[in-house]
């Protein structure tokens, strides 16, 4: 199963939900941080330094998925995803094609109406182009 996570509570709910999926089918886990740069761009004055400190920031959000993933005595690794000028729906499904994921969980804050149009939706991006099926955990808002 490929897990992004990006240290928000919707995405450690979503990473909860497939550590006890992994659990019962034995299953090994990958987790991903991807670091969307067009959405750096967008939103701030974009800089070398923004970028690094996106880079440390998604290693300690993987080390922290990886300890809860050790506690769970769960097999998992992880990939930090950094490409110039991708997507996250398309780093999500590039990962979980090569990868050779069966499943990917992803967290969903599940926005609707005008709030989803606004401000769009990663998940969604993920499912449409996601090579694999994709369960969506709905988070807390």
């Amino acid at each position: 199963m490929l897990v992004p996570v990006d240290g928000s509570q919707t995405a450690s709910k979503a990473l909860d939900y497939a550590l006890k999926l992994a659990q019962a089918d034995q299953a090994e886990l990958r987790l991903v941080y991807c670091i969307d740069e067009l959405s750096l761009l967008s939103n701030h004055e974009y800089s070398g330094e923004m970028a690094q400190l996106a880079r440390e920031n998604g290693h300690k959000v993987l080390e922290s998925g990886m300890a809860l993933a050790s506690t769970a005595k769960v097999k998992a690794d992880t990939r930090l995803i950094d490409r110039v000028g991708q997507r996250l729906g398309e780093s999500v499904a590039d990962a979980a094609g090569e990868w050779g994921a069966d499943l990917v969980v992803l967290g969903t804050h599940g926005r609707r109406g005008i709030g989803r149009m606004l401000l769009g939706s990663g998940a969604e991006q993920v499912m449409r182009m996601s090579p694999v099926p994709v369960l969506m955990v709905r988070g807390f808002d």
